[in-house]
């Protein structure tokens, strides 16, 4: 497929999916690449219940995705197995960095504070770029609601050679929360400490009354995103 049929097949599909459900879209993702093809990147972070939660009842086969740092909160990583467990998911990937990168890049373990964006890029755009090798297409639990470099988030993106599904893009706060009612999810250990997003363990806070949801990721930083959602 060239470059041109590559755009023409996403906005093909926008036009397709700029109103369906999220099960819908997920959906059609796996009609279009199969099961097999098709990765969920997950963080199990606060909101990830919800995503698969209905990615559990299109096709608990379809393979989940997360990438382990080395610097995840304890919480997160018992929460993932929380998940896993009663949403009967089948496939669910725990991906470590190359050991040989992190000795030869980051030997002493510090390059999150010396240089958060080479440290986001070695531990979890690298590591997910190795780890989505055999798949053609993501899906993702990115909100417009969550922050303003997100407000335009589209259904689906290129992201690459591949294609990038966003069934959550419309979905509101509320949306999120019945689902969490409805199917009875535990929420993150974290929430209840104030934690609105979680990634990596040092470059992660609480947030405040009124703040952005994701005003406690990199605080004090001009950053905002790790680098895994990059789209062409």
């Amino acid at each position: 497929m060239t470059p041109d049929d590559h755009d023409l097949q996403v906005t093909r599909l926008n036009s397709l999916l700029q109103d369906a459900s999220p099960a819908e879209v997920i959906a059609a993702a796996v009609e279009l690449v199969g099961t097999d093809r098709l990765a969920v990147i997950s963080s199990f972070g606060t909101q990830s219940g919800a995503l698969l939660k209905i990615v559990a009842d299109v096709d608990p086969a379809i393979p989940v995705v997360f990438i382990d740092t080395g610097w995840m909160f304890a919480e997160t990583l018992h929460y993932r197995d929380t998940l896993v467990a009663q949403l009967g998911l089948r496939d669910v990937r725990s991906i470590l960095p190359q050991p040989s990168a992190l000795a030869r890049l980051d030997p002493d373990g510090d390059l999150w504070s010396s240089d958060p964006d080479r440290c986001c890029q070695l531990r979890k755009v690298d590591t997910l770029d190795d780890a989505m090798t055999g798949f053609d297409a993501s899906i993702n639990g990115r909100k417009r609601f969550q922050a303003a470099t997100r407000a335009d988030i589209a259904a689906v993106e290129a992201d690459g050679p591949r294609l990038k599904f966003n069934p959550f893009a419309q979905l509101t706060l509320q949306d999120i929360e019945a689902i969490y009612a409805t199917a009875k999810l535990p929420p993150h250990p974290l929430v209840a400490s104030g934690f609105s997003s979680i990634g990596c363990m040092p470059c992660t806070s609480r947030t405040l009354p009124g703040e952005d949801p994701r005003a406690g990721r990199w605080r004090g930083r001009a950053k905002t995103e790790c680098g895994i959602h990059r789209s062409n």
